[in-house]
């Protein structure tokens, strides 16, 4: 039987900002949502809604999660490889 290896998820980096953002999470309800959202959007890039804008750079994305209360903007590279957040809101 041939094995099933699972998708490829998407690394994630941090913008300056964001990483400073991460700095000031200090409770684990925060953290555990984030991680939560962070694991979302790794294995699927493309689960964010397109925000409206400039089409020469990168496409900013907006994801949200209602029910852990995060929200977070991120563009995905080129090689759909990387995903950068460059926006954390918990």
């Amino acid at each position: 039987m041939p094995s099933q290896s699972s998708p490829r998820r998407a690394r994630i980096a941090f913008s300056d900002s964001a990483a400073k953002q991460l700095e000031n999470l200090t409770s684990e309800p925060e953290i555990h949502a984030l991680d939560r959202a962070l694991v979302v959007i790794s294995v699927d890039p493309d689960v964010g809604e397109p925000i409206p804008g400039d089409t020469v750079g990168p496409q900013l994305r907006h994801y949200a999660d209602e029910v852990e209360r995060v929200r977070l903007l991120y563009w995905v590279t080129a090689l759909r490889s990387v995903v950068v957040v460059a926006y954390i809101e918990v």
